[in-house]
């Protein structure tokens, strides 16, 4: 589904705004490369495999987006991908260091917030988007805040925690005998796509990614996890499942990938609520973090709702500090199909 103008042209002071699609990749290249630096200094993440995939995408020209041109050089970029009547804000980034003579502000911040503008403007214009989310986990808390407020959007705050791995004996675990723990399979999917749906119910994450609201989109979450590498290059011994032995049913899980040779990331942990406050998850963080040294990853990060207290104490009590601070933003339309709910 594209919705964007192909022809259109907008130019604000210096800058012109045209359509992605009309640049390949290897004019973007010098953009994507200054960006994979900053996702290994800030973040410690390996960024070659997103980059390889998304000079695909620019190269096929059908990455909806667009791009920013400073005398006459790509300075920036900003895409969308769709998933049925939903858009994501999938990056923004701009180069800059030089200071305007206009005001104060960072060139590239500058940048960054007119590419985020025009997206906004097509997407919130676009009947067929009912719904908008955004995570820009590169960039700090309230970097492009007054941007997405001004458009409608609610924001979340979130957390990128960091623990380093310690030497340390594999965790004792004893279970009830209906409970076992064992490491994830592939036959898995369906049956976490439906704990996720059940763990999620209610809770504060379901406000920020709507497929935890339902099994079918617990699945599409799932696939992009651990077939598509949507987060990292997906570890299975270090994730784990625990079992309810009569039903077969899964109630707690681990997930986790590499996200760099020497750091390893939780990319989802969850219990059923029935489940809770029997120390299970603490025994999947304590699992994974022993299989993650063992591959030699030196430090293990996860994201978490700052409204997740719960579990933010949980990860202090683990060892995880708080590294950086980031914004989730979400645009739903309201009923009325004007603004945001």
């Amino acid at each position: 589904m594209s919705v964007l103008q192909g022809s259109s042209v907008v130019q604000t002071a210096s800058i012109e705004i045209l359509d992605l699609r009309h640049f390949g990749g290897a004019l973007i290249r010098p953009l994507i490369e200054a960006e994979g630096e900053l996702w290994r200094q800030r973040l410690h993440w390996d960024y070659r495999a997103s980059a390889k995939l998304l000079m695909q995408y620019l190269d096929s020209h059908s990455l909806p987006g667009y791009a920013a041109l400073e005398a006459e050089k790509v300075a920036g970029y900003a895409f969308c991908v769709y998933e049925e009547t939903k858009a994501i804000v999938g990056d923004v980034f701009a180069l800059g260091g030089q200071k305007s003579k206009y005001d104060a502000r960072d060139t590239a911040a500058e940048i960054e917030n007119t590419l985020l503008k025009h997206l906004f403007e097509t997407l919130l214009n676009s009947p067929q988007v009912n719904r908008v989310e955004s995570q820009l986990l590169l960039h700090p808390s309230g970097a492009h805040a007054a941007t997405f407020r001004a458009n409608s959007f609610r924001i979340f705050r979130r957390l990128f925690m960091v623990q380093p791995v310690r030497l340390e004996s594999p965790p004792h675990i004893t279970f009830p005998d209906e409970l076992e723990m064992r490491v994830w399979r592939e036959e898995d999917l369906n049956s976490a796509a439906r704990l996720i749906a059940e763990a999620y119910r209610e809770h504060p994450d379901s406000l920020i990614n709507d497929q935890y609201c339902s099994v079918h989109g617990s699945l599409r979450f799932l696939h992009n996890i651990v077939r598509y590498s949507g987060c990292g290059q997906f570890s299975p011994p270090a994730s784990h499942v625990v079992v309810h032995r009569p039903s077969r049913e899964l109630i707690a899980l681990i997930l986790g990938s590499r996200v760099s040779p020497e750091s390893g990331h939780i990319t989802q942990v969850c219990v059923h609520p029935k489940y809770r406050r029997i120390g299970l998850a603490r025994t999947l963080l304590s699992a994974a973090a022993h299989c993650f040294m063992r591959q030699g990853v030196k430090e293990i990060s996860l994201t978490v709702t700052e409204a997740n207290t719960q579990a933010i104490n949980l990860y202090k009590q683990e060892g995880y500090d708080c590294a950086h601070v980031f914004d989730a933003a979400v645009w739903v339309r309201s009923k009325a199909g004007g603004e945001s709910a």
